[in-house]
């Protein structure tokens, strides 16, 4: 059997000189291919728990290793961030001065693609996700949905091997969060990738292979529910 897409062992993050435990000895593995749902009450760690997968901070104990590669043992965090994870915000955190096209190339910019390269491949992307037509907008003339599939268009410009998503659906009404989350399953059951939650919307989790529950920075529970099944919060 091939190793999980993403191990973690002992994981441990402290805040407040470590009077706070954020993450508190989680251990995790994910498969590739594989949609995982973490979901649990505000303030439990999840947030966290996907920033040190994502190298955006650091952790005070444990591993972090992705696809074989121990984060701790890596030279260059800024190439992992840009060419190995793809990372999907509640906040999109798209650039408001430019177009939704420039946008989806800026993981791209010092990473060996030429300006065309970098253009036609933002192209594809937009299309993918269905707003080709908005390329030349810039965010703050699109709406709140298409905002948030720019984003994902950009967190899949250089190929990543897994996507962290934190609140995809956060901020977004019914309909559109249903077309969102119809873009993020076809990435996962279609194009095989590795696909990482935090959400608090049950529709989000019914829709992942498992659900982890987290509760004072550790996982508690696990389910996996059938796709469709209404699942509860569980806060």
């Amino acid at each position: 059997m091939s190793e999980p897409m993403v191990q973690i062992r002992g994981l441990v993050k402290t805040f407040e000189e470590g009077r706070v435990r954020a993450v508190d000895g989680v251990d995790l593995e994910v498969e590739a291919g594989e949609f995982v749902a973490i979901m649990g009450p505000s303030g439990c760690g999840k947030s966290t728990l996907l920033n040190l997968i994502a190298a955006l901070d650091a952790p005070d104990a444990g591993r972090v290793v992705i696809a074989g590669h121990d984060l701790a043992h890596k030279h260059d965090l800024d190439h992992y961030r840009a060419q190995d994870v793809g990372l999907i915000f509640q906040l999109d955190n798209l650039l408001p001065s430019l177009t939704a096209r420039e946008n989806v190339e800026v993981p791209m910019l010092g990473q060996g693609r030429r300006r065309d390269e970098r253009r036609a491949r933002a192209l594809e992307l937009l299309q993918f996700v269905g707003i080709e037509e908005r390329s030349d907008s810039r965010p703050p003339k699109l709406s709140g949905g298409e905002r948030q599939r720019v984003a994902i268009a950009r967190a899949l410009a250089n190929d990543p091997v897994v996507v962290l998503a934190d609140e995809p659906t956060g901020r977004l009404d019914s309909a559109t969060s249903a077309r969102v989350l119809e873009l993020l399953e076809t990435l996962q059951r279609e194009h095989g990738l590795t696909l990482i939650a935090v959400t608090h919307d049950p529709n989000v989790a019914a829709r992942a292979d498992r659900i982890l529950r987290m509760i004072d920075g550790r996982m508690v529970a696990e389910d996996q529910p059938s796709r469709g099944e209404s699942v509860s919060v569980g806060t």
